[in-house]
C-alpha cells in the first residue's frame, strides 16, 4: 500500500509498477479515493496537446495549436511515461479534423494557414511504420472540419473554413478507402458550424446532432440528401461536447453563457425526440466528456462563466453521469484549467488523460473511482478481429463475476469533440472460464476500425482493454 502511493506522489504513476499497484487487490483506498478518483501528478510537455488519438498499440499521438501544428507531433506511452517525436507530414495540421480508418491508420483533414483559413490538403499517418502518406487536395480548405467514418469503411468529411471572410465549405466529400480519391456531393451542399458534432446512426445515416438546435440527417448514399432532424430543447451549444453510447447521442452543456443541461436522443426509436436527463453540477462549456468502459460518461474541464474561454470561471472537478440512474457525481478535483484546445482521451487500462488548453503545455491522468473498488477482471485472450452480427469466445478466469461487456473504438478529439469515440455494448454468456460474445449487429452500428474490448465486473471494475478491429464489408 505504501509503496504503491510512494510511486504515485513521486510522480511515476506511468511506471507498470505503479499502475499493477494501484489496481491490485487487497489495497485499503482511502474514501476519496474510492468515491472520487486520484489525478496524477502533472506533466509538463514541449506542446499543447490541441489534437490528440489513442493509437492501435496504446500510445497517444499529438500536436499543437497555431504554429506548433508546424512542428513534429509527440507520441506518448502512458505505460512509462516516454515522449518521442513522429515525423511531420509537411504542413500545419493544426485544425484538421481527424479519424481512423478500418486499417489503424489516422486520416488527417484539412489544416492551418492563419486563422479562419484553412488547408486543402489531407494526409494519413501510419503508426506501425510512422510515416505520412499525402492524399489529392479536397475540394477547397477546410478549418475546423468533422470526419465521420461510414459503415463501409469511407470517411465523409463536413464543414471547416475556407478563408479570413467567415465562408464555410459547405460541400461534403466522401474519403473513399480503397481507391484513396474523393467523392465530392455536389448537388447535397450545406453551412454547418465548426466541427459539427456529427455520428453514424444504426440505419447507417448520419446525424448533426449540436451546436445548432435545429439537427439534420444526411443520407450519403447516391448524391446525398440532407433532411430535418428534431430540434433539441435548448437553443445553441457552442463549444459543448457529444457523445454516442449504444445508438443514443448525449449532448452535454455548452453555449453562452454556459448551460448545465443535457439532453439525450435514441436513434434507435422509430421516431427520435430529444428528451432532457439529469443536469450536470456545474455550467461548462468548453469541457470534453468520454465514454468509459462501464458505460458512464467523464466530463472534464471547461469553464462555468460566459464569454469566449474564461479561465476566471474554471471547472476545477470532474464528473461522472450513470444512464443506469441518470445521476450526475462530483469527482476530485484537476491541478489546472482545461478550457478552449484542451483534451480527454479514455486510454487502454480505463484511465483518462487530460491535456492542453490556449498555450498550455501540461497533463494529467485521471483515475476514475472504479480503479479502486478491487482487482481487475483479467482478460486472457480474445480475437485480433471480428465481423458484425457473429459470435466469438474470449478467455477470463472471471466469467462467473463479469457483469458488462463493451466496445469503445480508439478516441481522436479536438475542440471539445471527439470524432472516433463510440461505446457498445455487447451480448454475453458465459462459460467455464469463457464468455460468449455476439458481436454488434451491422456496420452501421460498428463501423470498421479498431475499439478495445473490456470486461466490467460486478463492483464495476473493467479489464484491461484488448484491441479488436471490426473487419470492413
Amino acid at each position: 500500500m505504501e509503496r504503491c502511493r510512494a510511486l504515485v506522489s513521486s510522480g511515476l504513476v506511468f511506471a507498470w509498477s505503479a499502475v499493477v499497484c494501484l489496481l491490485a487487490a487487497p489495497v485499503a483506498w482511502s474514501q476519496s479515493e474510492l468515491t472520487m478518483g486520484l489525478w496524477s501528478p502533472v506533466m509538463h510537455w514541449p506542446l499543447s496537446a490541441t489534437h490528440a488519438s489513442l493509437l492501435p498499440d496504446g500510445t497517444v499521438m499529438f500536436f499543437g495549436e497555431f504554429e506548433e501544428g508546424l512542428l513534429p507531433p509527440r507520441r506518448w506511452n502512458p505505460d512509462t511515461g516516454e515522449l518521442t517525436a513522429l515525423p511531420h507530414p509537411g504542413y500545419n495540421i493544426f485544425c484538421a479534423g481527424h479519424s481512423f480508418l478500418a486499417d489503424g491508420r489516422l486520416l488527417v483533414t484539412g489544416g492551418h494557414v492563419e486563422s479562419h483559413v484553412g488547408l486543402a490538403d489531407a494526409s494519413l499517418f501510419d503508426a506501425v511504420t510512422s510515416t505520412w502518406t499525402r492524399l489529392p487536395e479536397m475540394n477547397a480548405g477546410r478549418w475546423y472540419p468533422t470526419n465521420t467514418t461510414l459503415s463501409n469503411g469511407d470517411v465523409l468529411v463536413l464543414s471547416g473554413e475556407v478563408n479570413g471572410s467567415g465562408d464555410i465549405n459547405p460541400v461534403p466529400q466522401r474519403y473513399l478507402a480503397q481507391s484513396q480519391t474523393w467523392k465530392t456531393y455536389e448537388s447535397a451542399t450545406k453551412d454547418l458550424p465548426y466541427y459539427p458534432r456529427m455520428f453514424l446512426a444504426p440505419d447507417g445515416k448520419l446525424f448533426f446532432a449540436t451546436p445548432w438546435r435545429g439537427t439534420l440527417w444526411f443520407d450519403p448514399e447516391g448524391e446525398g440528401t440532407w433532411t430535418k432532424g428534431p430540434s433539441s430543447n435548448f437553443g445553441g451549444r457552442s463549444y459543448g461536447p457529444a457523445v454516442y453510447l449504444d445508438g443514443k447521442v448525449l449532448i452535454i452543456g455548452g453555449g453562452d453563457p454556459p448551460t448545465d443541461t443535457v439532453e439525450e436522443i435514441d436513434l434507435n426509436a422509430a421516431t427520435p425526440r430529444w428528451r432532457h436527463v439529469a443536469p450536470m453540477t456545474t455550467r461548462r462549456r468548453q469541457h470534453n466528456a468520454t465514454l468509459l468502459p462501464d458505460g458512464t460518461v467523464l466530463v472534464t474541464g471547461g469553464s462555468s462563466s460566459g464569454g469566449f474561454d474564461t479561465a476566471a470561471g474554471s471547472v476545477a472537478h470532474a464528473e461522472l453521469w450513470s444512464p443506469t440512474t441518470n445521476t450526475w457525481r462530483r469527482l476530485a478535483d484537476s491541478a489546472g484549467y482545461r478550457g478552449y484546445h484542451s483534451i480527454a482521451l479514455l486510454l487502454p487500462d480505463g484511465r483518462v488523460l487530460t491535456a492542453g488548453g490556449r498555450h498550455d503545455h501540461t497533463a494529467e491522468v485521471f483515475a476514475p473511482p472504479y480503479l479502486f473498488k478491487g482487482p481487475r477482471p483479467e482478460l486472457t485472450d480474445a480475437p485480433a478481429t471480428v465481423s458484425p452480427g457473429a459470435t466469438f469466445d474470449v478467455v477470463t478466469p472471471d466469467a462467473a463475476r463479469i457483469a458488462r461487456v463493451t466496445l469503445i473504438a480508439l478516441g481522436s478529439v479536438t475542440h471539445a469533440f471527439d470524432q472516433n469515440q463510440r461505446l457498445l455494448t455487447l451480448d454475453f454468456t458465459r462459460g467455464d472460464g469463457t464468455l460468449t460474445l455476439r458481436a454488434p449487429p451491422t456496420h452501421h452500428h460498428a463501423p470498421p476500425g479498431d475499439y478495445h474490448l473490456f470486461l466490467v465486473d460486478t463492483s464495476g471494475v473493467p479489464s484491461i482493454g484488448r484491441r479488436v478491429r471490426v473487419l470492413p464489408p
